[in-house]
């Protein structure tokens, strides 16, 4: 049987400008991936129901919507679907917001095909599964911890019931990073390395803000974590014991 190639990552454009629309889609096409547009909320829609995407570009400033409003509805319908927001504002504070409330990564206006394509690609390699899982990972594919299984292999966090905890791609790299090594002081730097591209301006706070959001969905009591805990002056650990098959870790 003849062999198939395999699909091109399809990136979903969502604009109201229809010249940066044509300008991202040229950019995008010609470094090798399959494009859809859209100018508002219900073309974007039309357009995932019609495909499945790999990530989808989103300007903040749509005509007669907002994007973020956009990208929360976004966020609860397809919780593992990578969002980049396209911002007018380099200010930290928009991007603290937007990274805390949807967006896993962001790009300020104005920027060149190749920045726009270097995001692209690093998101898709930090939320993309790899094409060959390394074979050690493979006995660890669940990891337990209190109530709860982080299954590293359909990259989801179950409950005790069995139910699944929405976590975005960065959150799932937080978390994956710190159950994968109990006991491990994590600073801030190194956290950056698993969940934000190195092209991206890096700033402290936007791994305080991850921190604080997946706190949020596994904590007892976020305000007194028994999981993610803080080391003044070192950075975070996680303090709980973890466990995969019938192996303690920790």
């Amino acid at each position: 049987m003849p062999s198939v190639a395999p699909a091109r990552p399809r990136i979903l454009v969502v604009d109201d400008d229809p010249d940066l629309r044509a300008s991202l889609d040229d950019a995008l096409t010609q470094s090798g991936f399959d494009v859809s547009t859209a100018g508002d909320g219900v073309g974007l829609h039309a357009a995932l129901a019609e495909a499945p995407h790999a990530l989808v570009l989103l300007d903040l400033r749509l005509k007669d919507e907002h994007g973020l409003a956009l990208a929360r509805g976004l966020r609860e319908r397809h919780p593992t679907l990578p969002i980049i927001m396209i911002s007018g504002s380099s200010d930290e504070m928009d991007r603290v917001l937007l990274l805390e409330l949807a967006a896993d990564d962001f790009l300020v206006k104005p920027f060149s095909p190749r920045e726009l394509l270097a995001h692209v690609r690093a998101v898709l390699r930090r939320t993309q599964p790899a094409g060959a899982a390394p074979a050690p990972r493979e006995p660890a594919a669940q990891l337990q911890f209190g109530d709860w299984t982080l299954d590293l292999r359909e990259r989801e966090l179950r409950s005790a019931d069995g139910s699944a905890c929405a976590l975005t791609p960065a959150e799932f790299r937080l978390l994956e990073a710190f159950v994968s090594q109990p006991g491990k002081v994590w600073t801030r730097d190194q956290l950056l390395e698993h969940t934000r591209s190195l092209e991206t301006e890096v700033f402290d706070r936007s791994v305080d803000v991850l921190i604080l959001r997946v706190r949020r969905k596994i904590e007892p009591n976020p305000k007194h974590p028994r999981y993610i805990c803080t080391e003044r002056g070192l950075g975070y650990v996680f303090a709980a014991p973890v466990t995969h098959g019938h192996e303690r870790t920790t």
